[in-house]
């Protein structure tokens, strides 16, 4: 599997409105074509897609994007999360993002969105407020007030086998409160 397949499937192939829906078909569709290239990705093994912007953005999209769908509600889910992280940490340092279209970079900062750390919101805050991504910056915002209010996400509690608080199982009884 070569990167820019991953970027054909992931901003040609399929519209932005699936990028956010639970879909069981999509879900399938991903573990049956990128299956192994999740493997890969998990075993640090597609490290020659690094040399370009747009590799480390398709490296990026597979641990972060892909194992969503393909191991939606399953801790591996979330397995993979600290490796894309490191990936668009490194992206950023190196100022390779700025190099991509604003819709493709939005998707090299989503490992700071989905991140558990107080820290990494406050960088993810600053990432999303640049022109052309304040549509995504109201996302962050959300994301960043749970992080500060619990220090995790509660809705993947149960997924990943830890205990709710009281104030977690409130929150998560209100509307919007789990994307």
């Amino acid at each position: 599997m070569q990167a820019q397949a991953i970027l054909h499937f992931w901003f040609t192939e399929l519209t932005p409105q699936q990028h956010f829906v639970k879909d069981p078909a999509l879900d399938e569709t991903i573990r049956t074509r990128f299956g192994a290239t999740l493997e890969a990705a998990a075993r640090c093994e597609l490290f020659g897609w690094r040399t370009t912007p747009e590799g480390r953005l398709a490296e990026i999209i597979v641990p972060d994007q892909f194992s969503r769908n393909a191991y939606r509600d399953t801790p591996r889910a979330f397995a993979q999360d600290a490796l894309a992280l490191v990936l668009a940490q490194e992206l950023v340092a190196c100022r390779g993002d700025r190099s991509l279209p604003m819709e493709q970079r939005k998707f090299a900062y989503m490992p700071y969105m989905h991140s558990e750390s107080a820290l990494v919101h406050a960088q993810a805050v600053a990432l999303f407020a640049q022109p052309g991504l304040e549509g995504n910056l109201d996302y962050e915002l959300r994301h960043q007030a749970i992080i500060t209010r619990f220090g995790r996400y509660p809705h993947r509690n149960a997924v990943l086998g830890r205990s709710s608080t009281a104030e977690e199982l409130a929150f998560l009884s209100e509307p919007g409160s789990s994307f």
